[in-house]
């Protein structure tokens, strides 16, 4: 805890952005993150402006034996991003970006989200894979992985990380890339904040314009078995430029729905096609749109920065997030028969369970390449219980039920970017024994103190 004013002058000193007491008129806004389930009350959130301001607050926390949390979006179902007694380094005022349309790069900065960063990008028809929310925060989704609509044509986020500059926890100052520490490069695309604050992402950008193919069907669940069924055979022979995830939920009341269907329990196909031929991608999707009697198709041509928003009102700000997450192989019907009863015994009618469709370019990466782990998954699966009243109704029981119905037929690894706070055990299963092994030597190199803890965490052994 940070006793006294004075202490706090001697940041101020060297630190040129805003700095955030609890008696500030700003601290109740500045401390809140996306899960409003989170409500701690750290004694100083550093808002930094720049690479020196990360610098002299790492060195401060470090002087000082402060409680650190990095926050950049501040999008992490865990909350990691904020603590209680100690200082929030707050990255959200670092929002640089410098697209290189001849070289197809961009040079971002941590607070950026991803509906800031596609906006820049996408002027130039460039995009890099990331997230299906605008208002997930870059730095988190890379640094985990990067899951997204683009990721079976281009790759996962971390993919197409070219290079970073960081603020290791000595207060050094590092750019790291295949070509200089290697081993960090390695370790923070997937292990994420372990070993210290990213303060400039380089990626690498695709073509994605002008449009994709992109919507939604919508089928009843009371055909859900045949749904998923015919699902899980027509995504095996799809193109990479397809993804296809499905949510299970009741219909919200969203102005695309019709209103007789509203908090009906159904099935959601929604679908990105991201090549650059849309008679192609017609004739791709064709089969899947002929299916059944869904309640409506809003499959079309649509800018891919539109489609990227159009979950955002199903995942606001301040709701109560309740998740747990597998990886699965292929769908057996004996998991489709398992699923299918769970899927909507939900209380509240904002959760869901979102299942993702891997493979494609995720698989083209040696497993070993980098620390993400999980390249073989065919699909994960995250169940998500989301309510907005402190006093109920808590979809948490239901979500634990639903992940232990589920579990004999997971890989037993799971996605770190959707662990909730689940303990060691979790974490390790996120990357497996020989990742995690290598991760602790990387941890006990970079970061023998575990000055950066609040996260996934990798326990250093030194």
């Amino acid at each position: 805890m940070i006793a006294q004013k004075a202490t706090v002058g001697v940041l101020r000193e060297t630190f040129g952005g805003a700095l955030i007491s609890p008696d500030h008129p700003s601290y109740d806004d500045a401390r809140k993150v996306w899960n409003g389930m989170i409500d701690r009350r750290p004694a100083l959130i550093a808002r930094c402006t720049g690479v020196a301001d990360v610098r002299s607050a790492v060195r401060f926390a470090r002087d000082h034996d402060l409680l650190v949390a990095v926050r950049g979006g501040g999008h992490n179902v865990a909350g990691t991003a904020v603590c209680d007694g100690g200082m929030v380094i707050d990255l959200s005022l670092m929002k640089g970006i410098r697209v290189d349309p001849k070289q197809r790069t961009a040079q971002a900065q941590p607070g950026l989200l991803w509906g800031e960063f596609d906006r820049e990008t996408q002027t130039f028809g460039l995009a890099c894979p990331g997230g299906i929310v605008t208002h997930t925060g870059i730095a988190g989704l890379t640094l985990g992985g990067g899951f997204g609509w683009l990721q079976r044509k281009y790759g996962l986020t971390c993919d197409n990380l070219l290079s970073a500059d960081m603020v290791t926890a000595d207060g050094e100052f590092l750019t790291v890339s295949n070509e200089d520490h290697a081993d960090l490069f390695w370790g923070i695309r997937g292990g994420g904040g372990n070993f210290g604050i990213v303060t400039s992402f380089k990626y690498r950008l695709h073509p994605v314009w002008p449009q994709v193919l992109a919507g939604v069907l919508v089928h009843p669940a009371e055909r859900a078995l045949e749904v998923l069924r015919f699902y899980r055979d027509y995504i095996t022979e799809v193109p990479d430029e397809l993804s296809v995830f499905v949510a299970s939920r009741k219909a919200p009341p969203a102005p695309w729905l019709p209103e007789h269907i509203h908090g009906r329990p159904v099935v959601i196909l929604a679908v990105c096609y991201a090549g650059s031929n849309m008679e192609e991608g017609e004739r791709v999707l064709r089969p899947l749109r002929a299916f059944g009697k869904p309640y409506v198709d809003l499959i079309r041509p649509i800018a891919y920065t539109a489609h990227q928003g159009f979950f955002d009102a199903a995942v606001p700000h301040g709701l109560r997030y309740y998740w747990k997450s597998h990886y699965m192989p292929s769908l057996s019907d004996a998991a489709i028969e398992t699923l299918v009863p769970h899927a909507w015994g939900m209380t509240s009618p904002d959760s869901y369970s979102l299942l993702f469709q891997l493979g494609g370019a995720i698989t083209k990466v040696k497993e070993d390449d980098s620390a993400f782990s999980g390249r073989a998954a065919r699909h994960a699966i995250t169940l998500d219980g989301v309510w907005s009243n402190p006093e109920g109704p808590d979809d948490s029981a239901w979500v634990r039920d639903f992940f232990a119905s589920l579990q004999p037929f997971s890989t037993g690894g799971v996605y770190v970017n959707f662990l909730g706070n689940e303990g060691q055990n979790r974490v390790k299963a996120a990357y497996g024994a020989a990742k995690y092994e290598r991760l602790v030597a990387l941890k006990n190199k970079y970061d023998p103190t575990n000055f950066f803890r609040l996260n996934q965490n990798i326990e250093p052994t030194v």
